[in-house]
């Protein structure tokens, strides 16, 4: 499951919200959590390198600067987000081949309806699981 703090939920959101029509992306912080419970304290919003609206590509110095607070607060980065304008929240093929890390959470808000749809996965080996969502705070 991954939980997000308010605050970091709608500073994913606003940042998503203000990439359109592009897609938008970036890297959340915080703790792998016990018991399966990953909570996401923070949102490190980073240009879309690729500026398109079909795929997305996290600016390297967003990662470093990402990667050092993390260390810094003791957190991790603990994966990635990143919008779909035109299609459902859902890891395309070039999502998948793209997925850096196993243990990372993969986000995905769709804004083909207007109004964002959330969805969180963990792509391992190239299986796509979709996971929970929750808001605390």
């Amino acid at each position: 499951m991954l939980q997000f703090t308010r605050r970091a939920h709608l500073e994913l959101l606003a940042h998503l919200l203000d990439g359109l029509p592009d897609e938008a992306c970036g890297l959340i912080g915080g703790q792998p959590g016990d018991g399966g419970v990953c909570t996401v304290d923070t949102y490190y919003p980073s240009v879309n390198v690729a500026a398109s609206s079909r795929v997305y590509t996290i600016d390297p110095k967003t990662h470093l600067r990402a990667d050092r607070d993390c260390e810094d607060r003791g957190a991790e980065i603990v994966g990635v987000v990143h919008s779909h304008t035109h299609t459902e929240p859902y890891p395309s093929p070039t999502d998948v081949a793209q997925a850096p890390d196993p243990s990372w959470h993969y986000v995905i808000v769709s804004f083909r309806l207007g109004e964002p749809m959330l969805r969180s996965y963990r792509i391992i080996d190239g299986e796509i699981l979709e996971e929970p969502v929750s808001i605390s705070g």
